[in-house]
């Protein structure tokens, strides 16, 4: 049977160069599953793959929609599964690539339905947010349904609001939600995940965070500030330098703060990865994995 290669792991552990290597290796293609590249107007914030990375080998989902275009992670499993279907007809691999644990779990296990929502749930919680800031609604979280607010990303107040909808509408944890009967899919599902220790880890957020600053991150955030307020844009590395925008942080302080909360991410994705048996790990004492071990563990 046809094989979807899933290559995941916290944010700047290498998945790039690895993935490259490895579609090369599988002569196939590269489905991005970056919640935050699917993007176009953010390319540097994102640690995008760069041009001459995406010209090596044919990417898709990086650069494909606006901020201003509400994608979810339903929306995502629908629109990677027709492509992945399309391409196990010609190729024996596919190969998704990112670190978005729920839009992993979308197309691996289908998206679970939740109950609907009322607009006056919605607005009430929009409005706790905007009066009493993301503070409010994370300690609201975190009493209602801790399990999820352990990997959440609890700067994102879209995802935070989307589960405290459902946690007050089906009156259950919003995790209950995220544990429903598996879709079965038509090709097998082989999971990889990369990690090297957390200090080596947290070394090259910080290495990354200031190349970032380098090439024009403060530039790009600039150009964005307008649109701040979008869902989109409630992310690492952009919403501390629009706080800085504002007069309330100095820079360096804003750089910290970027680097704080990508370290803090990190840490949440491989929170929900563990969750996950059917995972197989990649783990170096190097800062940077050597991809024959990937290689290895695939072909086993």
């Amino acid at each position: 049977m046809k094989t979807l290669v899933i290559l995941t792991g916290p944010t700047a552990v290498g998945k790039t160069s690895i993935s490259i290597n490895l579609a090369k290796k599988l002569k196939t293609e590269i489905i991005s599953c970056d919640s935050r590249q699917f993007y176009k107007e953010l390319k540097i914030g994102v640690a995008s793959p760069s041009d001459k990375d995406l010209k090596k080998i044919k990417h898709h989902f990086i650069g494909n929609i606006s901020i201003q275009k509400k994608y979810s992670a339903g929306l995502f499993e629908k629109d990677a599964l027709r492509l992945i279907e399309n391409l196990l007809i010609k190729k024996n691999h596919a190969l998704l690539v990112g670190g978005s644990g729920l839009f992993i779990d979308a197309v691996c296990n289908g998206f679970n339905t939740f109950p609907n929502i009322k607009s006056k749930v919605r607005n009430k919680l929009n409005d706790l947010f905007k009066k009493k800031g993301i503070k409010a609604i994370q300690q609201q979280l975190e009493k209602l349904d801790p399990t999820y607010f352990s990997v959440v990303d609890i700067n994102n107040p879209q995802r935070i609001i989307r589960a405290l909808e459902v946690c007050l509408v089906a009156n259950k944890p919003y995790s209950h939600f995220l544990n429903q009967k598996k879709e079965i899919r038509n090709f097998n599902i082989k999971k990889i995940c990369l990690n090297i220790p957390r200090n080596l880890l947290y070394e090259r957020i910080n290495k990354r965070v200031d190349k970032m600053i380098e090439i024009g991150l403060i530039e790009e955030a600039r150009s964005l500030y307008h649109f701040r307020n979008l869902n989109a844009l409630q992310t690492v590395g952009y919403k501390e330098l629009f706080t800085h925008f504002d007069g309330k942080t100095t820079l360096n302080e804003a750089i910290k703060e970027i680097k704080k909360n990508t370290r803090r991410y990190a840490k949440r994705q491989l929170t929900w990865f563990k969750k996950d048996p059917s995972i197989n790990w990649v783990n170096s004492k190097d800062p940077i994995i050597n991809s024959k071990k990937v290689l290895e563990l695939l072909n086993n």
